[in-house]
């Protein structure tokens, strides 16, 4: 049984963990060893802190005790070769350089962070692997925790995780912030893992429930600490705006047995103001750099939309047609065209709607989409044509690996009563 000193030890790993992996990185120049070095700390931690209490700075304690075990280590080990004498003198060089490491964890974040994020989402990597990477190093998530958010097993995160390191250690990827040209590509991998953790936890793309709040909370984190890091940057601001405004609506998303509540039934008066102005905020930052809009401020302004309609019937929806208009011209995607559809559907009624998602159906890469047979469905249904409705809806259900939603689908099947 957990008691409260364990619980608070877990809450400060989660904030600290990730300056701690990344200092770490930078002392010894590889991300496995600084993690096992973090670990130790952790079960130093988990040894010392129940009978000696919390230290005034945990922080600080925790990366003095990371960075002693790391001198030990050194010293232990027998330089049998030049190779291993230059790495333990250069190893003691730079740890004479490093200025009071403990008292610097308690300055704002600084470039080990934001290093250790471009290095975790690195393009050299797998998508999956990025997630999971980023996961473990930036949001203080265990293997078993990332494999239940992503219905996979334990071992099977466990070696993704050690796989991408052996890669980024093979690959030489050095521990830096890209520079330039390379920066924007960089970025964009940045920020894609970021908004895959959170749709991830917003609609899980399988399993039995609807949404992962925890791994929304993570993406939202690790956005806030981008866009501090990197603050003239309006495509951060555009996320982090997008993931606030959407995660607002996310008490009015579930019914009192964890069943989905579609947008336009949503109570409203349940969706969280505090971060609408959070997100809209956000969202004024990104406009204020004055740069073309990228397709996450896009989404966002879309987001916003929504936000500032009281009641459905308020809703801006040829604004928000013009928007993914905007998007479909930046982000080029039949994903796209199907949610400017949908938006269609509401601005200009479901006859037309139709026909736009008709033109979608052959395209290959929406084949196995559940969303589009879902939204053909309700077109269908607003137009009366109530058996082919029933029909798509099915479709949709089939298709689904999460079974919240097939159950939702399923009941939109049953509705199409003629």
């Amino acid at each position: 049984m957990p008691t409260d000193t364990h619980r608070a030890i877990d809450a400060i790993w989660r904030i600290e963990s990730p300056k701690l992996i990344a200092a770490l990185t930078r002392m010894t120049r590889d991300m496995g060893v600084a993690e096992d070095l973090a670990q130790d700390a952790l079960v130093a931690a988990l040894e010392q802190w129940p009978e000696s209490g919390i230290p005034e700075n945990p922080g600080a304690w925790l990366m003095g005790t990371a960075k002693h075990r790391a001198i030990d280590s050194f010293r232990r080990n027998t330089m049998t070769d030049r190779k291993h004498e230059d790495l333990g003198r250069d190893y003691n060089a730079r740890e004479q350089t490093v200025p009071d490491l403990d008292s610097s964890l308690d300055d704002p974040i600084g470039d080990d962070l934001l290093r250790l994020m471009f290095i975790a989402c690195h393009p050299v990597l797998p998508k999956e692997a990025r997630l999971a990477l980023t996961l473990r190093l930036l949001g203080g998530l265990t293997t078993d925790e990332i494999a239940r958010a992503f219905v996979s097993t334990e071992p099977t995160i466990a070696q993704r995780i050690v796989r991408a390191k052996r890669t980024l250690s093979e690959k030489h990827v050095p521990f830096e912030i890209p520079r330039g040209g390379e920066l924007n590509g960089r970025l964009a991998s940045v920020l894609e893992v970021i908004y895959l953790v959170f749709n991830e936890g917003y609609t899980a793309t399988a399993g039995d429930d609807w949404m992962r709040p925890s791994l929304c909370e993570e993406a939202q984190r690790l956005g806030r600490i981008l866009a501090e890091l990197a603050p003239n940057e309006p495509e951060v601001h555009g996320l982090v705006a997008l993931m606030e405004i959407q995660a607002s609506r996310s008490k009015a998303r579930l019914g009192p047995s964890g069943e989905p509540i579609l947008l336009m039934d949503q109570n409203r008066a349940q969706w969280d103001q505090l971060l609408i102005q959070r997100g809209l905020a956000a969202l004024e930052r990104a406009r204020r750099l004055g740069r073309a809009l990228g397709p996450y401020t896009l989404q966002a302004e879309i987001a916003a939309c929504h936000a500032r309609a009281r009641e459905p019937q308020q809703t801006d929806w040829q604004r928000i047609v013009e928007l993914y208009g905007e998007l479909v011209a930046t982000t080029p995607s039949p994903v796209v065209e199907l949610n400017r559809a949908v938006a269609v559907s509401m601005a200009a009624g479901p006859e037309k709607a139709l026909e736009l998602v008709d033109q979608l159906v052959d395209d290959q890469r929406l084949q196995n989409y559940h969303p589009l047979p879902s939204a053909r469905a309700d077109f269908l249904k607003r137009l009366g044509r109530l058996d082919e409705a029933r029909a798509e809806f099915e479709r949709a259900a089939s298709m689904t690996r999460n079974a919240r939603e097939r159950e939702l689908l399923l009941k939109q099947s049953r509705e199409c009563v003629s």
